[in-house]
């Protein structure tokens, strides 16, 4: 047999289409990762779409594909799926009998199919289910061991030896590394991860950023180049799946990246006919870089190293570069390379939504200022926002002809003619800069660009000097530390990297908000959702100015939520769940369900939390700085207009001496209505009514805390009067609640009246059925119908009061409520949450910390994967799941290391799961830089010097008052579960 590895994958047919190149020779499986249970007991048989898949892409790249198994019966069922032409070898129980080859964990089975297949075990991946499996695979020697986790044995599995725990073949990248927590490496090429991984590789500072793409792509449907500026938005209107939408987006700008490349005058390496081996890039997250390396080889055999270094500069937020070094290996000859800018860029990153109205730049005007400089000015169509990029491009190493640029369909490129002599390496330097007319302190875009150009006329190590210099300087503020597994290390370092990104504190200089997607990609179009309720725990407690400028994005908007609000008869202020430039409504009114292929109503715009969120965050950032100033002219003016729509909405049942809030969704989104009025909002949903309770006695407490003039003045400028202060403290005590069966919190009225859904049922039936709203939908039924969620509803409660603060917020509201009854209601909704979004499982491990850190911990390791393995089916490349990133951090800060703001103090509850042995990380509380070292039985503070006034420690129960400079170490003894058993 001949085996095909990334060595002569080139000579696969080329009618084939792209497949993938991977580090490895062949790829094993086993039976249970290929067909479902249900085919195995040959009730209806059925593979596994995601294994299905890779099969087939394997199949493409002319990778030869094993299967083991035990099982005697292998081939004839494999015959009925369909799928036993798939593999190159099958190792079955008949096999094992002939040879006499004992089961796992002896590795014998492995080492067969291996010999089979003409490879050797180290250039073999193998995938597999069991712990057994696992072990044998790891004892045979085999190149990588991935272990699939469908139930809940991930930490077995790793026990074993599996060098990846996934818990679906298709989110398998083969060509992942993860062995270092600093560096994302991925070698070779897979067109179906690609996307994936150009999110993942992006790299920004807050102002822009830049998707991983090849410098020598376009937009081909599996490539997709994205250069986005925070805050730059457009409106068109397109046709999308028969549907007339009119949609605001974050735009996708210019492509400053363009570089291609020949040999001799053969074909351009964007024409995918040169062969491509030993590809691997590299992401380094200490220092913000983006390194790859490869071998290109031409029709005549040449070859041609290349290595490409790119940054995005958090030092100088206007810049960028690409530097790549070509060296010819074993001739000397001519190459060809383009430099240029593509301005034919559209917004088509999301493909369920592609249609027209993707083109929000006009055309392009492109002049060449000087011989080295291609400068490009476009303007947004609707918006009319002007922006300017340059790009220099200088060559060091080699001589040739330059050709006049060309411009063509958008695109403008000058050509370059080098002769190249054998191991002498050419370095080609881009250096990009950009500018808009929303800008600050510049004169124009055009004359910022130049000037930004001027002011860095250096090679790429001057370049990355400073800016690898403000990377330190994040780290030294933000990174958190903990003694773990490896690859939980890497994905918390590789989330807050991607945080820091899309919110820096350039963002200061900004009006933008948090996108929930990040500067990543174009899902979600890029608005703003709550998600900065995840964001601004982690921004808060280290750089409180970034907070503040995004607060100041709502506070901007206030007239706009006015507006809404008094448009929908309503007082107060009525932000929108998604926001873009101006502050409307940007929530579109249909969704496409790709399963049903029909439009479907969205009526996520009655999540009139978001507002709550809004004021969370106002009164949060108040009571980590302790700015009085800031409260008092910002600040208050946001939450007491959030209060004063939720207590226009509240209506008054005097018999029952009860408010009721109708018409609205809560957090969950699975349930927009009753079953019989879809769409009519909900009433009374807990959430909502406890949080805007809880927001009332903070309004109370902000009039307390400016207390006199400020009062006063805040008195006469928003024209607070007495009765509407007395309607807010009795909205405080006398909000409904509804419950359910043993004192349950029942997620709405009505919710006890639902169905059951067979949970087992459609998850063996669909597999992932994280969106049961689209599938009960294509199945004509409605989520309406059931006792589920999409993500956690009422537990949010719990994430953001705590337990103690649940359970008074209850009592203030006349709710006898105790411990037996939140651990109930735990337990409840943790068994009926389809986790559809990212966020889910962030606050499920919140919760579970105060019940079970060992739930808890196996929890939070799922929610850090979500897009570190892309969980939900290829959303990753549209976007990171920003609040989903965030909130994992900040459930080691918060949830694993207790901390929280008291009345003037900081204090701790710790509750360390037992696989997390120490923890470490810096927050800034009143002034004071804090050090903390958390281990499983001290809790050591050590305060940087500083002339801030003294503050207030406290760990469970013990307490100590610090100046800077001060160190205290408490000792901790084990503190039993906040909700008990």
């Amino acid at each position: 047999m001949t085996a095909f590895g990334p060595g002569n994958l080139e000579n696969r047919h080329p009618s084939a289409g792209p497949g993938p190149a991977l580090p490895y020779e062949a790829v094993l499986f086993t039976l249970d990762e290929v067909l479902t249970p249900t085919a195995l007991a040959r009730v209806g048989v059925r593979a596994y779409p995601g294994t299905i898949a890779l099969l087939e892409r394997l199949r493409v790249g002319g990778v030869p594909i094993g299967l083991i198994t035990p099982r005697a019966d292998a081939q004839a069922a494999l015959c009925e799926a369909g799928v036993h032409a798939r593999f190159d070898v099958i190792v079955d129980g008949q096999s094992a009998t002939d040879h006499h080859l004992p089961d796992p964990p002896d590795p014998s089975l492995y080492w067969e199919a291996a010999r089979r297949l003409g490879v050797s075990p180290q250039e073999v991946a193998v995938v597999e289910d069991t712990v057994a499996g696992v072990r044998a695979a790891r004892a045979g020697g085999f190149g990588l061991v991935v272990g699939i986790d469908r139930t809940g044995v991930r930490e077995a599995l790793e026990g074993a030896g599996a060098d990846l725990v996934l818990g679906e073949v298709s989110e398998l990248d083969l060509g992942a590394s993860r062995t270092d927590p600093w560096r994302m490496v991925y070698h070779g090429f897979d067109p179906a991860h690609e996307g994936h991984r150009e999110a993942l590789t992006t790299l920004g500072n807050g102002y822009m950023a830049t998707r991983g793409a090849h410098p020598e792509r376009r937009d081909d449907g599996i490539h997709y180049p994205g250069t986005y500026l925070a805050g730059t938005y457009n409106r068109t209107t397109g046709i999308i799946h028969g549907q007339q939408l009119e949609e605001e987006h974050l735009v996708n700008t210019p492509n400053w990246l363009p570089l291609d490349l020949r040999i001799g005058e053969g074909p351009w390496w964007s024409t995918g006919q040169l062969a491509t081996t030993t590809e691997r890039r590299e992401l380094d997250l200490r220092h913000g870089v983006l390194t790859r390396s490869l071998t290109l080889r031409g029709l005549e055999g040449q070859c041609l190293s290349v290595v490409q270094r790119r940054l995005v500069s958090m030092h100088a937020p206007h810049l960028a570069a690409l530097e790549t070094t070509v060296t010819a290996q074993g001739f000397s000859g001519s190459v060809s390379l383009r430099s240029g800018i593509d301005a034919g860029v559209t917004n088509t990153n999301v493909h369920d939504y592609i249609g027209t109205g993707g083109e929000h730049l006009t055309a392009p005007v492109f002049t060449e200022p000087d011989p080295d400089t291609t400068f490009c000015q476009v303007q947004t169509t609707q918006s009319q926002i002007r922006l300017a990029l340059a790009v220099r491009t200088t060559i060091d190493g080699a001589v040739g002809l330059a050709h006049p640029g060309t411009a063509v369909g958008g695109r403008h490129w000058r050509q370059h003619d080098l002769e190249l002599i054998d191991g002498q390496p050419v370095t080609v330097l881009k250096t990009a800069a950009v500018a808009t007319s929303r800008d600050r302190a510049i004169s124009s875009p055009t004359t910022a660009v130049m000037n930004e150009l001027t002011r860095h006329h250096a090679d790429f190590t001057a370049l990355l000097e400073p800016h690898a210099g403000a990377w330190r300087g994040l780290w030294d503020r933000f990174a958190i530390t903990f003694d773990a597994d490896r690859q939980s290390q890497l994905v918390l370092n590789l989330h807050m990297f991607h945080l820091l990104q899309t919110i820096s504190e350039h963002t200061t200089a900004l009006d933008a908000g948090v996108p929930a997607r990040g500067l990543h990609g174009e899902g979600y179009r890029g608005h703003v959702f709550w998600d900065e309720l995840f964001v601004f725990p982690v921004l808060g407690l280290r750089v409180p100015e970034v907070t503040e400028a995004l607060l100041d994005y709502r506070w901007h908007r206030l007239d706009a939520a006015r507006a809404a609000a008094r448009a929908a008869g309503l007082n107060g202020a009525m932000f929108p769940w998604q926001s873009g430039s101006d502050g409307r409504e940007e929530t579109p009114r249909q969704l496409y369900n790709r399963r049903s292929h029909r439009w479907v109503p969205d009526r996520s715009y009655r999540q009139r939390h978001v507002g709550l969120a809004v004021a969370y965050n106002a009164w949060q950032h108040y009571q980590a700085t302790g700015d009085r100033a800031w409260l008092a002219s910002r600040g208050a003016e946001l939450i007491i207009e959030v209060t004063r729509l939720f207590a226009s909405m509240a209506t008054y049942d005097p018999e029952a001496d009860r408010f009721h809030i109708d018409h609205v969704m809560g957090p969950d989104e699975y349930h927009d209505g009753p079953p019989d009025d879809p769409g009519a909002g909900l009433r009374d949903n807990a959430y909502t009514n406890v949080m805007t309770s809880w927001l009332c006695d903070r309004t109370t407490a902000v009039l307390t805390e400016l207390a006199g003039h400020p009062a006063q003045h805040l008195n006469d400028r928003l024209r607070i009067t007495a009765e509407e202060i007395a309607r807010w403290d009795h909205l405080a005590r006398r909000l409904d609640v509804p419950f359910h069966d043993q004192g349950i919190i029942s997620q709405f009225a009505g919710y006890e009246d639902l169905r059951e859904l067979d949970w087992a049922g459609y998850s063996a039936r669909y597999g992932n059925i994280e969106r049961l709203d689209l599938i009960l939908e294509a199945e004509n039924d409605s989520t309406n119908r059931y006792k589920l969620a999409k993500q956690a509803d009422v537990l949010m409660l719990i994430h953001l009061l705590g337990p103690g603060g649940t359970t008074q917020a209850l009592e203030r509201l006349g709710y006898a409520f105790d411990q037996d009854n939140l651990r109930r209601t735990v337990e409840y909704y943790l068994t009926r949450t389809a986790h559809g979004s990212t966020l889910s499982r962030v606050v499920h491990t919140s919760v579970l910390a105060q019940i079970d850190t060992t739930r808890a911990w196996t929890v939070f390791r799922q929610a850090l994967l979500a897009d570190l393995d892309d969980t939900q089916g290829g959303t990753t490349r549209e976007g990171v799941h920003l609040g989903a990133m965030s909130g994992t951090l900040d459930i080691v800060v918060r949830a694993f290391a207790g901390l929280h703001i008291e009345a003037g103090a900081l204090a701790f509850t710790p509750r360390l799961p037992e696989h997390l042995r120490q923890v470490g990380f810096q927050v800034l509380y009143r002034g004071h830089r804090i050090n903390v070292t958390l281990s499983t039985d001290t809790l050591h503070i050590h305060l940087q010097p500083s002339s801030a006034p003294p503050v207030h420690i406290n760990v469970a129960g013990d307490s100590a008052e610090l100046s800077g400079g001060q160190d205290h170490q408490f000792p901790l003894t084990p503190i039993p579960p906040v909700i008990a058993e």
